[in-house]
């Protein structure tokens, strides 16, 4: 049986797709829940223009962020906080302050959501972090956390890491520490 699906279905598709599907599953489920609809010849069209103009302006927004893209990549930010033993912060630099230092950056408003973090930053160094923006379009930017009162530390290539790299090395160092305990 054909289905034109109204709703996003968890490993079916996406809103506007025509799926095939059992009988039982689209008669007792999908269109019960109004999550789908019979596939008739005229809704098929209708999905059909719909999409076609859907993906006219995916590439309209596609080719508008790509130009913001380019004014992201590379951009550094530099956050200045306080600093404890084996330079640790006392607080985090996170997803929120980076979208605000990067939408003061580039005159324009960035969504903190768009921010690929993981978890906060915690330590001093150098990060690169990708931003988002639509699927396919990610530029990165350098996040550089320093210690407060101006001692700038020079970065070596070797210091530089992803947070999930950091993220999953403070992981590995705790599950030790645990097991040795």
């Amino acid at each position: 049986m054909k289905v034109l699906l109204v709703q996003d279905v968890e490993k079916l598709g996406s809103a506007g797709d025509i799926k095939e599907v059992s009988g039982g599953y689209g008669r007792n489920y999908l269109i019960p829940q109004k999550l789908a609809v019979y596939a008739t010849p005229g809704l098929i069209k209708q999905a059909e223009e719909k999409l076609a103009k859907l993906r006219k302006v995916e590439a309209k927004q596609r080719e508008t962020l790509r130009g913001l893209s380019e004014r992201i990549n590379g951009v550094s930010l530099r956050f200045e906080a306080k600093v404890g033993e084996q330079d640790r912060l006392y607080g985090s630099v996170t997803s929120g302050d980076i979208a605000e230092r990067l939408s003061q950056a580039i005159g324009e408003e960035v969504d903190r959501r768009k921010i690929e973090l993981g978890e906060p930053i915690k330590r001093v160094g150098l990060y690169s972090i990708a931003v988002r923006l639509m699927a396919g379009v990610e530029p990165r930017i350098n996040v550089i956390v320093e210690p407060e009162g101006g001692t700038a530390a020079a970065f070596t290539p070797a210091e530089t890491a992803d947070v999930a790299t950091i993220a999953d090395s403070e992981t590995e160092a705790a599950l030790e520490d645990a097991s040795e305990a």
